[in-house]
């Protein structure tokens, strides 16, 4: 009987946490770290110039008013609207099985997208970290047969054009892009500022008081961590060739994402893969902050 009870008890408690969960403004504080991110980024793209990328952001840490403190809210600002829009996503799952197919294919589209936006942000800076990025990514795509050297000229292309092509659709097409696929979801929320106080003055206090990061040449180091969210597709490119663990591996998630409705016949199995797939690639990013 006390064992029942328990059980009662813990599904009480689940059932609690997880209304209290659906209940939080996930999607509102997306969009407002989404509205300062446009807005420091704005005045970061003034001070920046793709032919000297690597000048740029030292001059503008070092040199412009203002500078370093707007390059850090526009870097916090943006990590956190990608990190709200997946929690979002989750959030949402249940009231998003009522989408079409087409709808809920654009949505989970949105995640991709973002991180792609963080990714060329991250090139754009020109360190040690960015350039090393930017180099593995274009090695990826020119390794894929066929399609790799088209994508990689529409995305990247560093090689011929340096950093002028990531500059461009990191200010302007990935971020339409995203626009569009996402307007069907977003047209429906109404926010601002006043309504997240919270969260924008603790934003702009935090990028305040915590530099964005910043990581110049480091001579005989021959192991250099990509972002956050790379460290575990670098990792399994030690283990793996780059066809496999660069684009096959990741695009799986996409597309078992893009079937993860219930009307779907192999529902579960969509659902299950995607949860070993994040186990997975939790214990690949774990081993490689390690390293």
């Amino acid at each position: 009987m006390a064992a029942i009870l328990s059980a009662f008890d813990i599904r009480n408690t689940v059932t609690a946490i997880l209304k209290i969960f659906r209940e939080i403004r996930w999607g509102g504080w997306s969009l407002i770290s989404l509205y300062i991110s446009v807005l420091s980024g704005v005045v970061v793209a003034l001070q920046y110039s793709p032919e000297t990328p690597l000048y740029s952001i030292s001059t503008m840490d070092l040199l412009v008013p203002f500078g370093a403190y707007f390059r850090s809210l526009h870097f916090y600002s943006s990590q956190l609207f990608f990190l709200f829009s997946i929690v979002h996503m989750i959030a949402v799952f249940e009231q998003a099985q009522t989408y079409s197919t087409k709808q809920w294919i654009k949505l989970t589209a949105t995640l991709p997208i973002g991180l792609l936006l963080l990714f060329t942000g991250y090139i754009l800076r020109g360190d040690s970290t960015g350039s090393s990025a930017g180099l593995i990514a274009e090695a990826i795509l020119l390794d894929l047969p066929f399609i790799g050297q088209p994508i990689n000229d529409l995305f990247f292309s560093i090689s011929d054009n340096g950093m002028k092509r990531i500059y461009v659709n990191h200010i302007i097409g990935l971020g339409i892009f995203w626009g569009w696929l996402a307007w069907f979801h977003i047209k429906k929320y109404t926010v601002s500022f006043s309504q997240h106080l919270p969260l924008t003055i603790g934003t702009l206090l935090f990028s305040l008081f915590i530099a964005a990061p910043f990581e110049p040449e480091h001579l005989g180091v021959f192991h250099i961590s990509g972002p956050w969210f790379f460290l575990g597709l670098q990792e399994l490119l030690i283990y793996l060739p780059p066809i496999l663990a660069g684009f096959l591996f990741p695009s799986s998630l996409l597309l078992s994402l893009a079937l993860l409705q219930r009307k779907h016949k192999g529902y579960r199995w969509y659902l299950l893969y995607t949860v070993v797939w994040l186990l997975i690639y939790t214990l690949l990013t774990t081993i490689g902050l390690n390293r």
